[in-house]
Formats: C-alpha cells, sequence, structure tokens
C-alpha cells in the first residue's frame, strides 16, 4: 500500500451551491482548500490532488431510486416535481444534477484510491452528504456520496466497512442505506434528536431486529456538550464497537458543525476539539483498518472561523503533517476574507485555547453526558459481546 493522501479537490466542486443566504455556502469549501495551500499543507510530498469525474447513473442508482434521479435532473425547469426538491433546505438550482454527481464521483474516487492502495488515506471535503434518502433529498443534501462510497467498496468484495460520523446532525441517510446489511457498522455521534434534526439517533436504534441487529450505534449527547465531555463520550464508545466489528476499512464523516459558534446547532466544541476528534479517527484507521480511510466532509456553517480551521487541520492530520494549534493564519488570507465582504471576523490562529484532556468514562458517574453514554453502551455492546457497564470494554 502506499502511503500517500489523496485529496480530492477541483473548482468546479464550488458549483454545489444552493443560493442567497442559503448555510451550506460553498465559500467554506473554497476557504478551506485557500487556507490549507497558504499554510504549506497541500505542499506535502505525500499529497497528491485528485480531480473528481461526476458518479455515473450506474453507479447513483446503487443506492438512489432511478425515478429520484429523473426528478433531480428536470427539477430546474418543474420547481413542483416534489421528492424533497424545492424546500427551503433543499432549494432547487440550475446544475443540480451534475453538481451532486460530481461531490458524489469525489467520494467514490476516495473509496477507490483507498481500495487500490493508491493511496492510505483519501480526503473529499465536498462530500458527507449524510441525510438523502433514496428517493428525496433532506437536509441540503441531494445524493448521498458516503452511502455511494461505501456501496462501491461493498461491491468490490469488502464485507466490513465501518462508517464513524461526528457530523452534530445524525447521519440519517447512511444509516438507512444500510441498516439490513450486517457487511456495514454505522456509529453516528451527534446532537439528541430531542433538540435537532433530524430527529433520528436515539441509542435504541441498532440495526434491523431481522437481518442487520447490531450494525447501528448511535451516542445522542445533551446540549451544550464541549470538548472534554465529547471526547469522554466518544472514547467510550466509538473505539470498542469498532475494534470489535474489525473493518476493512474505515470511511469517516467529519462533519464540524458541533462547533460552539455554529448557528444551526448546540454543541460547544472548539476548532481544538474537533482536531482531537480528527487525530482518533485517524488513529483509529490505523489500529483497525490498517490504515485505510475514507476522510469526507459534511455540515459545517461557522463559513469563516470555523470549517477552514477545521479541515484544514482534517487534511493536516490525513497527511500526516499535523499543525500546530498555536500557528498563526496567514495575513493575505484574511485579506481574502475581507475582500470578500463576508460578515465573520477572520481568525488570526488555527487554536481556540481549547481544553481537549477528558477523563475516561466509568459507570459510577452521573452527569447528563455520562447517562447518554451508559444508554448507548447499554443498547449497543451486548450485540458486540461486549460489557456495557465495564469500563476495560
Amino acid at each position: 500500500m502506499s502511503d500517500s493522501i489523496a485529496v480530492v479537490w477541483d473548482d468546479a466542486l464550488l458549483g454545489y451551491t444552493m443560493g442567497g443566504d442559503h448555510p451550506l455556502h460553498p465559500v467554506r469549501l473554497d476557504l478551506t482548500m485557500r487556507l490549507a495551500d497558504s499554510l504549506g499543507v497541500l505542499a506535502s510530498d505525500r499529497v497528491e490532488l485528485l480531480r473528481p469525474t461526476p458518479a455515473d447513473v450506474d453507479v447513483l442508482t446503487r443506492v438512489h431510486d432511478p425515478a429520484y434521479l429523473e426528478a433531480v435532473k428536470r427539477a430546474p425547469a418543474d420547481p413542483d416535481v416534489g421528492f424533497g426538491l424545492g424546500t427551503m433546505d433543499n432549494p432547487i438550482f440550475e446544475g443540480m444534477y451534475d453538481a451532486a454527481a460530481l461531490i458524489t464521483g469525489g467520494s467514490v474516487l476516495a473509496a477507490q484510491q483507498v481500495h487500490s492502495g493508491r493511496a492510505q488515506h483519501a480526503v473529499n471535503i465536498s462530500g458527507g452528504l449524510h441525510h438523502a434518502m433514496r428517493d428525496r433529498a433532506s437536509g441540503f443534501c441531494v445524493f448521498n456520496d458516503a452511502a455511494v462510497a461505501i456501496r462501491w467498496l461493498l461491491d468490490q468484495g469488502h464485507q466490513r466497512i465501518a462508517y464513524v460520523d461526528v457530523d452534530v446532525h445524525h447521519g440519517d441517510g447512511v444509516q438507512a442505506a444500510f441498516y439490513e446489511d450486517p457487511r456495514v457498522l454505522t456509529v453516528s455521534v451527534h446532537q439528541t434528536p430531542l433538540t435537532l434534526f433530524p430527529g433520528t439517533g436515539y441509542p435504541e436504534e441498532t440495526g434491523d431486529p431481522e437481518q442487520a441487529l447490531g450494525s447501528a450505534v448511535n451516542l445522542a449527547l445533551p446540549n451544550g456538550t464541549d470538548d472534554s465531555a465529547w471526547l469522554r463520550a466518544f472514547h467510550a464508545v466509538v473505539p470498542s464497537v469498532v475494534r470489535a466489528f474489525q473493518p476493512e476499512i474505515l470511511v469517516t464523516q467529519c462533519g464540524c458543525d458541533a462547533h460552539h459558534e455554529d448557528p444551526l446547532a448546540d454543541l460547544a466544541l472548539t476548532v481544538d476539539g474537533q482536531r482531537a476528534s480528527y487525530r482518533a479517527l485517524h488513529d483509529l484507521a490505523h489500529e483497525v483498518s490498517d490504515g485505510r480511510w475514507v476522510a469526507l466532509g459534511g455540515g459545517g456553517y461557522g463559513l469563516v472561523r470555523c470549517v477552514p480551521r477545521a479541515w484544514t487541520h482534517l487534511i493536516a492530520e490525513a497527511a500526516g503533517a499535523r499543525l500546530d494549534p498555536a500557528t498563526e493564519i496567514p495575513e493575505s488570507w484574511r485579506e481574502d476574507v475581507v475582500r470578500r465582504g463576508l460578515r465573520a471576523r477572520p481568525p488570526t490562529h488555527m487554536t481556540e485555547g481549547g481544553y481537549t484532556g477528558f477523563t475516561r468514562w466509568d459507570p459510577f458517574t452521573e452527569s447528563r453526558v455520562d447517562r447518554a453514554i451508559s444508554r448507548t453502551r447499554r443498547a449497543a455492546f451486548p450485540y458486540f459481546g461486549l460489557d456495557p457497564d465495564d469500563p476495560r470494554d
């Protein structure tokens, strides 16, 4: 296996734009790649930039209904097409089919690179559109690139793919795509569905009872969960179930909307906590799948202050060139933000001074986060032969 790192990028990916003040603005991707470039992250000898091509119909229909694909194609000329299109969350825009197919092609390309051994890790920050369902758009997502990439891997003969989703919203579309498939483990760490879209992702959602019980793990965290508590929860659940599953490839959705400034959610992570989460995922990939790691983007609506820093850290982590959190952000990048007329004040450093230390979970504590941990462990751990009350498991 090569130790190179594939980073999927083309300015054409900025064409997935829902217009106006829609939260999923492509400027967040542009600013990320410009920041990564200005800090030398993309100049590493190990990093190879790859240009994607659109996913074709044969690939897309492994996950999506053909009638839905046709609806996406004709939506710009038929605003009443239905299928979840033409809503405030999922407005119709010109070139929507091609833009969504290109993002999906990028995630499939990332999967191909890791599957073939041409790259050890592959990153597609434009991907991670995890809410799209088989026959409808949902939550800003037209095609579910993560599910399509996983399906492509299964079609190559892989028997165990682990998908870990750290977006603040439940990864409902990916879970739904594989809820009856024991070859795919879906793990989602998200804000409680009691207070956030899509209203799913309870710990008791553990896979189809007849075909794939234990194939889904959901860790739903209370509003206000900060870096230390989030990391405590992650380490109390995710490594144990992923180790037990023994995946051949790890696919992660690295949405950064758990950030404390995110306008659409209510968790309280800093960029430092997100950086620590990416390191934990990277370490886990090396532990369980010989380093085979496909990392996708996802949500994140702090267009200036969060997303560019978080995902620059993600790319740097994947490239084995971690950035010192105290790294100063180049003045040229900050000036570019001002020239664009973006309202947010550009950050000056790659850190927010967040505290990422945490104490390990034990069954005798009673915080809100600890109760969430216990609920997930009791719902899911027995399916993996793990003791939900034993902190060693």
